[in-house]
């Protein structure tokens, strides 16, 4: 066991163009924004993103980062479609791979137990297999006791991942990681499906899923990212803003719609000029302009 705390550039300083990149949270829900402030402050380009994807796709792709997109959405919650996903889409800037969010579920299932793929009835009938020609099904060996047929699946292929970002609310310098919010999305496979994982947390603490009162006690089950799969762990308060990270904060709802309406050349130049503090004071700046 080790100490595997390390800074977001830090982390960057790991990754290269032309890596497999997956994202964790979900839409504009628990992502791992500071991290990915800090790969669009680097060179690197030419990536394929993973991702049940909101403003880190967003971003991402208004920099001109990202050559593949493999997504079940995009998308801001309370603004349905991401503008700036939109826009890259619309310019042909990106190839994309867009897939039923229970098969994404399954293609992390399967890179996670080091799979080639796994088997999901999601996606027959639809225009998924259409737009995705690479897409193949399998035949199941077994034949249905009730009704006599050998049953089509559509045959996921693996989300394999060279590395993985992911934000929760509690982790250790030993790589556990803990969430407190409603959900758990599906931070824990992305981790697992990744040849190397980084999980960036809004506060760093002893020792997760203890009793004592300095340490972080919660119940078992929350207890989502084991130490075993994770390469390094960055603390970043508000590092998932302006998503949101229950309970720790809400999401950032006007900073969200800035975002949103605002060209992202003029946006970039205000809010990702400079390194993590400099993000945090341009906002808090903004919130001050306004009141």
């Amino acid at each position: 066991m080790s100490d595997k705390t390390m800074s977001a550039d830090e982390v960057v300083g790991r990754l290269e163009s032309g890596m497999t990149i997956g994202i964790g949270g979900w839409g504009s829900r628990r992502k791992p924004m500071a991290l990915v402030r800090a790969l669009l402050r680097s060179g690197i380009t030419d990536l394929t993103v993973v991702s049940y994807g909101g403003p880190d796709v967003g971003m991402l792709a208004a920099a001109g980062r990202i050559r593949k997109l493999v997504a079940a959405f995009v998308t801001l919650d309370s603004i349905p479609l991401e503008p700036h996903y939109r826009a890259a889409r619309e310019s042909g800037s990106l190839e994309l791979m867009e897939i039923d969010e229970a098969m994404f579920m399954w293609g992390l299932h399967a890179a996670a137990n080091r799979l080639p793929f796994l088997p999901v009835r999601a996606g027959i009938g639809s225009d998924v297999m259409r737009v995705n020609p690479g897409l193949r099904t399998v035949t199941s060996p077994y034949e249905d006791e009730s009704t006599g047929v050998h049953e089509t699946f559509v045959a996921m292929p693996a989300l394999r991942m060279d590395a993985a970002l992911v934000h929760v609310n509690r982790a250790d310098r030993l790589g556990n990681g803990q969430y407190l919010g409603p959900d758990p999305y599906f931070d824990d496979l992305f981790c697992e499906a990744a040849d190397t994982a980084y999980v960036s947390c809004e506060q760093l603490v002893d020792t997760i899923g203890t009793t004592e009162p300095t340490k972080a006690a919660a119940a078992p089950q929350t207890l989502l990212v084991k130490r075993h799969s994770v390469t390094g762990v960055v603390e970043a308060p508000s590092g998932a803003h302006f998503t949101s990270c229950a309970p720790d904060h809400d999401r950032d709802e006007s900073f969200q719609r800035l975002y949103a309406t605002t060209p992202w050349p003029e946006f970039a130049e205000r809010f990702l000029h400079g390194d993590e503090k400099d993000y945090q004071s341009a906002v808090q700046a903004w919130h001050e302009e306004r009141r």
